[in-house]
């Protein structure tokens, strides 16, 4: 391929609002203002950009969960200025949802990428994680209106429930649902499976987004 030819194939794509996927692992966000986005996930920006982290209640947005569970927390930064910020997670593909005024979702604190400055979140820690595995799972709720980006390893598969899923594999879920966590208890003392701690999701609304891939809380 000539330099010419990879330039143009692989150049931004022009025109669009909103948060706009250069292909299905790099997201573009149009910045005039403030955005929000993962710690870390910044890999290039056009225009001028400041960053900053955000570690307590400001602006009607509630903070971190410091270390009570998670060594990290969730980690995540605001950038403000005018331009393209272009953001990735580890080459995880990015899914980008629209949320209506009232509309909310549940997110795993380490599949969350960026959203609008109009979006509310608060983190918070899944009850009962904590006391039956190290580490622990922190979750985000996102209230819209505004976009959301989030991460999966591979193509998501979206089940409704009731449905059982793998802490590690879950990725998110929809806020009219309460998940309980528990132990397999089919599982024999002394054996080991890798699937003792899982999720239950119970109800006949709502929906379960889970990933092909195991993460170990990396927040």
């Amino acid at each position: 391929m000539e330099i010419d030819e990879f330039t143009r194939a692989n150049a931004p794509a022009e025109g669009g609002d909103g948060f706009q996927l250069e292909n299905k692992r790099l997201l573009d966000v149009p910045v005039d203002g403030t955005v929000m986005v993962r710690a870390g996930s910044m890999i290039g920006y056009t225009g001028e950009m400041t960053f900053t982290g955000k570690s307590s209640a400001e602006g009607g947005l509630t903070g971190f969960v410091k270390e009570a569970v998670s060594s990290e927390g969730t980690p995540i930064m605001e950038a403000e200025g005018r331009g393209h910020l272009y953001v990735a997670d580890r080459g995880k593909k990015v899914q980008v949802l629209e949320l209506g005024d009232g509309e909310a979702i549940s997110v795993n604190g380490s599949d969350v990428l960026a959203f609008e400055s109009t979006v509310d979140y608060e983190i918070t820690t899944i009850g009962g994680i904590s006391e039956a595995a190290a580490g622990g799972l922190t979750n985000v709720h996102l209230g819209g209106p505004g976009q959301v980006a989030i991460t999966t390893h591979g193509d998501p598969l979206v089940l409704s429930p009731p449905v059982v899923t793998d802490p590690d594999a879950t990725v998110a879920w929809s806020t009219d649902l309460s998940p309980s966590v528990g132990t397999n208890k089919a599982i024999e003392i002394g054996q080991t499976s890798g699937e003792s701690i899982q999720m239950e999701f119970t109800g006949s609304e709502g929906f379960v987004v889970i990933q092909p891939y195991e993460e170990a809380q990396q927040v």
